[in-house]
């Protein structure tokens, strides 16, 4: 189908701007331009929102955590997204909102170290952490008992598989499900979608290059499970999944793939592709009406893995 009015408008302007794309800058200017794009007021009111740091494997990772009300509810924690070169707890302030507000959850957003300065596997090893620190620790947080949930967008979405894989190799925690918003799941980019989307949709294949050579320049590391996974050669015992694509997104396929290579190891799966929609489309729930499905949807699958009504 045609892309999403609003959304085409978007890429519109962004094309007329002229404006340089981020891997076209150097890392701290890309990072400084990203957070500035992403600095938008709260148009998503919750309860309340605290930033703390928990003990990572190299030093404090500083968290930020968002209450729907002051009753004691699931806890969901959740990774950004950014290539794992760029993005912070402010840039996807806006994500972490709608999903609390959404689901009824606390969801507790990750400030993971970043590459190039903290390559592979600096990333997952901080998700791993923080996530068995948050299941030890989400009573005296306020939550509900129970499983604690994990997700995230692109790169927070391959944090969000790897660190399943983590739990599942190293005996806990146990999760009651994996949120994956169009995941990074491979690095060959030689899929159908990645031809078909390579530029022109805000994330492109030129960008996608500059992610992976400074999060893994090793390339023999890429094809690692805890880099990868959907070349792990086993997903079978993975807690229950829902992975979200869109149309436009060069991410699509191999998102797709690994949804259904969960599905063949046993694992519960739903997944759902978003016509219209390109890349990040999650993050403009607040300005592109048309969102607001996955957003819903989303919310409706976590109220479901926690058991609230």
């Amino acid at each position: 189908m045609p892309l999403e009015p609003v959304t085409a408008a978007i890429l519109a302007q962004i094309a007329e701007s002229g404006a340089p794309e981020y891997h076209q800058l150097p890392v701290n200017e890309s990072r400084a331009l990203y957070t500035e794009a992403q600095s938008v007021p709260p148009t998503v009111e919750v309860y309340s929102a605290e930033d703390f740091v928990v003990p990572g494997p190299a030093g404090d990772i500083a968290v930020r955590l968002y209450r729907p009300s002051d009753k004691p509810v699931p806890l969901h924690v959740h990774f950004h997204g950014g290539g794992w070169v760029i993005g912070n707890l402010v840039t996807h302030d806006a994500d972490c909102r709608e999903i609390c507000a959404a689901s009824g959850c606390m969801v507790l957003a990750v400030d993971y170290r970043l590459a190039p300065e903290h390559p592979f596997p600096a990333a997952p090893e901080d998700c791993y952490a923080v996530s068995c620190w948050a299941a030890a620790h989400s009573t005296e947080l306020g939550a509900s008992p129970g499983l604690i949930s994990i997700g995230g967008d692109s790169a927070g979405g391959n944090l969000a598989a790897v660190v399943a894989l983590m739990a599942r190799d190293r005996n806990g925690p146990e999760f009651a499900m994996q949120l994956l918003l169009y995941p990074i799941t491979e690095p060959s980019m030689t899929s159908v979608s990645f031809q078909e989307n390579a530029e022109g949709y805000l994330l492109t294949k030129a960008m996608m290059t500059w992610f992976w050579d400074h999060y893994c320049p090793e390339m023999e590391k890429r094809n690692e499970p805890l880099a990868s996974p959907l070349l792990a050669p086993d997903l079978s015992g993975l807690p229950p999944a829902l992975v979200i694509t869109a149309e436009f997104d060069p991410l699509r396929d191999e998102g797709e793939a690994y949804a259904k290579r969960l599905a063949e190891a046993g694992v519960d799966v739903e997944m759902r592709r978003f016509d219209g929609f390109i890349h990040a489309f999650f993050s403009l729930a607040g300005v592109i009406e048309a969102t607001r499905e996955a957003v819903d949807w989303v919310g409706s699958a976590l109220r479901k893995a926690h058991g609230l009504k």
